[in-house]
């Protein structure tokens, strides 16, 4: 007979989206029993395909959950990262962020689990502090198109930190920056996803304003690991998780469509200019110190083989007609 303990269950919130996504298949590697949970506005369930039969992993679909097993951990993976996409719908944007985030924490609350919320670096608006540390208070409009994921996200961070002072509720906060890599859907909206999409299927790359704005990008695989890493230390947060190299939008665009010739062969599409978005920000850098010294983590994947990797990813994924976004020009794909 097994006297072996279980493996620890675990709820991922966003499980079909790009970031829960990928912490489900890190999970169960990992070897813990995965619970996903995501009601498909965003997500996709082709992210999930391959482990829908995993003896480990189960799916929900809707709330109020189903009677649940013990909960041991929960990773707050849930509302849409892309600007394009959260303001198509900024009541149900707002609403993730904060009656979510309540749901979320009153389950944890139930099951004394703890919870990793995911904030982000929009928290911090336009900054007038670079890099941004945690201690930052940020400067962000509550008014405007983007407040309802910059505002929901802080408005989340609060309700996070009231269940902490009231219920004494398990918190691990962290603020993500500009996380990319596979799984992220070619229509996703966001700017790395967009150029790798447009390069590959022969369009011409966007930019949104004069390209000179800054961001700071992580690849998926050393964001995964710096949530892990959190989730199992004594760090409540808010904590930055990201990459402290600080690159121009236009050099991106550059990168990416160098590194796509070197995969493909293909004649480098052109650059467009267009406005810049209102309350874009001009420049965003996380100061990481408190990860490397808390947590021992920082990022080990470079931009350039992280852009390689998404890019031959999308690649496949446009070959292999699993999905829609690309235009065949030329043969492209």
């Amino acid at each position: 007979m097994d006297t072996s303990p279980l493996p620890p269950t675990v709820l991922v919130a966003g499980a079909a989206g790009f970031l829960g996504s990928n912490m489900v298949h890190f999970l169960l590697d990992k070897g813990f029993n995965v619970i996903g949970l995501d009601s498909y506005q965003s997500g996709s369930a082709a992210n999930l395909n391959d482990v829908q039969e995993h003896p480990r992993f189960a799916m929900i679909r809707h709330f109020p959950l189903p009677e649940l097993p013990a909960i041991h951990q929960i990773y707050h993976l849930a509302c849409t990262a892309s600007p394009v996409q959260y303001q198509k719908h900024p009541v149900d944007t707002i609403n993730t962020a904060y009656l979510g985030t309540r749901n979320l924490l009153d389950l944890a609350r139930q099951h004394s689990a703890r919870i990793l919320l995911s904030s982000t670096s929009e928290v911090y608006g336009e900054p007038q502090v670079h890099p941004q540390p945690e201690t930052y208070w940020g400067n962000v409009n509550p008014f405007g198109p983007r407040s309802c994921y910059d505002e929901g996200k802080r408005a989340a961070e609060a309700l996070a930190y009231s269940y902490v002072q009231e219920y004494s509720v398990d918190v691990r906060l962290a603020r993500i920056f500009n996380a990319y890599g596979p799984l992220m859907h070619p229509g996703d909206g966001r700017v790395v996803s967009n150029f790798v999409t447009a390069t590959i299927s022969g369009q011409p790359i966007i930019i949104t304003g004069d390209g000179t704005a800054t961001r700071s990008f992580l690849y998926v695989d050393d964001c995964i690991q710096g949530l892990y890493t959190l989730m199992h230390s004594n760090h409540t947060g808010p904590i930055n998780i990201g990459s402290d190299r600080e690159t121009a939008i236009e050099d991106l665009a550059n990168l990416v469509r160098a590194l796509a010739h070197r995969l493909t062969s293909h004649q480098s599409p052109n650059i467009i200019k267009l406005p810049r978005p209102e309350d874009d920000p001009t420049r965003r850098q996380p100061e990481i110190s408190l990860a490397r010294r808390l947590l021992g983590w920082k990022p080990v994947v470079s931009l350039e083989e992280g852009l390689l990797k998404t890019i031959q990813w999308h690649i496949d994924l446009g070959r292999s007609g699993r999905i829609e976004g690309y235009s065949k020009v030329n043969g492209r794909l």
